[in-house]
């Protein structure tokens, strides 16, 4: 059989399991993306049992290349501390078979990035155009000039996907969903927490998520029109949430001794209507560049990685 090649655009965490699959299934592959190098900078990502149940089925064990930790409980609670909700990770793993994880995002990245041949990922490769994508053999162009033939086009560009812009360009493209969010990692070995949780306060959330070593991912959201920024995240994080329940101001402590660059901050969109269909042609899409979801629904990245697998077992 003679081999075949696929092109992936973008180098997230949809686009890495792709080619780790199609790889993994004979294919030759060539990872496209626009940024110059790695990201060394990012939150975390929690991954439920659908996704490790995919990446376990490409050999790829996330705990183990990564870095992680399985919280003891997750639930719920109100600004002052009172539960709402909360359940053990035991009975989640007794009911799907594996208990979630929390990892650090660049590790994760790049632990994916390394299950590829070296030769597989080129940096500073923006797609420019896919021609041909109707016939046998796109060719995708790249603003450095490069063509490349292609059995198979990958398109997991993201949430602002330039391929999916020129395929379906009456498509309405994304939709603000009213809040902006912050996310950060921080060192708290000392606090002992072990529990995964998210508080919600009005039109505001405060997501804790304990991670390997003693870091945690944080994050945050408020509802706030679209473009808002603050001179400083970090006082505008415990303006907000400082006098939420413990264990939320000692954390934000933890954040007021980052560079402010350290806490990231993104508008929160998904999209305004589901794609006609998820190809076109020898073009398929994946994860947010297909179907961009509201963080909240914990399963971005999750179905990105699902994806990416049931498109290589059904190819």
């Amino acid at each position: 059989m003679p081999i075949r090649h696929a092109v992936v655009v973008g180098a997230g965490i949809g686009g890495l399991t792709a080619a780790i699959a199609l790889h993994r299934r004979g294919w030759d592959v060539t990872v496209c993306e626009r940024a110059l190098e790695p990201p060394a900078t990012g939150a975390g990502i929690g991954l439920a049992p659908n996704a490790l149940r995919a990446l376990d089925a490409i050999g790829v064990d996330a705990a183990r290349a990564a870095g992680s930790a399985i919280p003891d409980t997750m639930g719920v609670r109100r600004a002052d501390g009172r539960r709402l909700t909360g359940a053990g990770t035991a009975e989640m793993a007794a009911r799907y078979g594996t208990a979630p994880i929390a990892v650090p995002r660049p590790a994760f990245t790049a632990a994916l990035a390394a299950a590829l041949p070296p030769r597989a990922l080129r940096y500073g490769a923006a797609v420019t155009a896919v021609d041909g994508a109707e016939g046998p053999c796109p060719t995708v162009r790249t603003a450095g000039g490069a063509e490349l033939p292609a059995d198979l086009v990958v398109a997991a560009d993201g949430i602002r996907s330039a391929l999916r812009r020129a395929y379906f360009p009456a498509h309405p493209g994304l939709h603000y969903l009213g809040e902006t969010a912050w996310r950060t990692i921080v060192d708290a070995p000392d606090l002992g927490i072990r529990a995964m949780s998210e508080t919600w306060g009005r039109g505001e959330r405060f997501g804790i998520t304990p991670l390997a070593d003693g870091r945690f991912y944080l994050y945050a959201t408020a509802l706030a029109p679209a473009g808002t920024r603050s001179a400083d995240p970090r006082a505008e994080l415990l303006d907000r949430f400082g006098s939420w329940h413990d264990p939320i101001p000692a954390l934000l402590d933890r954040v007021r001794r980052l560079d402010p660059a350290d806490v990231l901050q993104n508008d929160l969109h998904d999209l305004a209507a589901p794609l006609p269909r998820l190809h076109h042609g020898r073009i398929a899409w994946v994860g947010d560049a297909a179907h961009a979801m509201s963080p909240n629904l914990g399963q971005g990245g999750c179905q990105a990685v699902e994806d990416a697998v049931v498109l290589a077992h059904l190819l």
